[in-house]
């Protein structure tokens, strides 16, 4: 891939030489093992330029460099990777039902994790609860002695990114919440960036911005948990989220599925999330709180009632991804969280439904990729800390 031209002020050589090593550290990311001659012509940048700020890049530890290889022009090359054992990226998530902090390479790979499934309660004591979280991920050995380059968490509601603020978490009653303020006088002065985000968003970049395959044209990913969201990520030209006006793109668990509906956690009626989500499954089977759902149904999936709940829920789901094909048509999409761990019996009727409605629309058209990760426990947090190497980089 051929970055655009490089814009900078005249004179400005700080500038150009920043924007010089952005370009040659994301286009190592997009194509590890790339050669100098293949990074010059895809940056656009002199091969002089390319040599002097790769070699810069390997003398700080950003770069490593292996064997010889023959690459798209001139002669063989040495191969460039993100060097993966100097710096860590963190990433967190808070959830309603637990939370979840990653340390990464940069290139994406977790070195340790930890997760305590605690209902998260006010703010301040969520907060707290974080803060000793990762000062325990930090005590982890494989962390030991590496570059902290910023911390991100994901939480679950909508973010503006101005200051940074929680806007509203309707499943854990939480309004205008400046979450990383409450966060940083219970840590040690970490460095780098801190950033905040919405936890399907947070995703959904992690799932593109990671990814060892070609970047999608579009990806949706689905967040199937105690609430249903979703995060739109582009991945071309140059990768970046659908956010909308006041952030709110994705929010399909407040799209209205049923007029007149139950009423939602978030004061309106007929929700989808009202249809299908971890609090409705809960509410319409009786099942109390403090337990996991996967684990407080394991022994009753046989039960008629948990059975058709379930495929209701199902049902419901497979219209709200109708939905969003036919608003957004996305070249992937990613089903994530909690709920995929209930398995075919939620899964199936919602991918049934899917596929009968995309059928007539789209006949003649390449389906939609469409995956289920029921191993995404730390696909928010990772996320998260995707976008912390973003800041990094440009």
């Amino acid at each position: 891939m051929t970055l655009p031209p490089l814009h900078y002020r005249a004179g400005d050589q700080g500038f150009l030489k920043q924007l010089n090593r952005s370009a040659v550290l994301d286009m190592v990311r997009r194509e590890p093992g790339i050669s100098r001659a293949d990074l010059a012509l895809r940056t656009q940048l002199t091969k002089a330029s390319v040599g002097m700020m790769v070699q810069e890049l390997l003398e700080q530890g950003w770069l490593t460099e292996g064997g010889w290889q023959q690459g798209n022009v001139g002669r063989p090359g040495r191969a460039l990777h993100l060097n993966e054992d100097q710096h860590v990226l963190l990433g967190a998530e808070v959830g309603v039902e637990g939370l979840r902090v990653v340390g990464c390479t940069l290139t994406g790979q977790i070195l340790a994790h930890l997760d305590v499934v605690v209902p998260s309660t006010n703010p301040e004591a969520t907060a707290q609860s974080l803060a000793g979280l990762i000062r325990e991920l930090l005590g982890q050995p494989e962390l030991a002695g590496r570059e902290i380059l910023g911390l991100g968490v994901a939480v679950p509601g909508p973010v503006s990114l101005h200051a940074p603020t929680l806007l509203f978490a309707p499943n854990l009653g939480w309004r205008d919440v400046s979450f990383l303020a409450l966060l940083k006088p219970f840590l040690p002065d970490l460095g780098g960036f801190w950033l905040l985000e919405n936890e399907a968003k947070a995703a959904a970049f992690g799932e593109v911005y990671f990814s060892e395959q070609e970047e999608p044209e579009l990806l949706a990913y689905i967040s199937l948990g105690t609430g249903i969201g979703s995060g739109l990520m582009l991945g071309t030209p140059v990768p970046h989220l659908l956010r909308g006006a006041q952030g709110l793109a994705g929010e399909i668990g407040h799209s209205v599925l049923q007029v007149s509906g139950l009423y939602c956690h978030c004061g309106n009626r007929g929700c989808a999330e009202t249809l299908v989500s971890g609090w409705s499954i809960r509410a319409a089977l009786g099942l109390p709180s403090g337990l996991l759902l996967e684990d407080a149904l394991a022994s009753r999936m046989q039960d008629v009632d948990v059975q058709v709940t379930l495929q209701r829920a199902g049902e419901a789901l497979g219209m709200l991804l109708t939905n969003l094909h036919h608003t957004f048509n996305p070249s992937d999409i990613v089903i994530g969280g909690a709920l995929t761990r209930l398995g075919d019996a939620l899964l199936h009727p919602a991918l049934t439904f899917f596929e009968k409605h995309q059928r007539h629309l789209y006949a003649s058209a390449s389906p939609v990729r469409l995956h289920v990760r029921t191993d995404s426990t730390y696909i928010s947090a990772r996320g998260a800390a995707a976008q912390i190497l973003a800041k990094v980089l440009h």
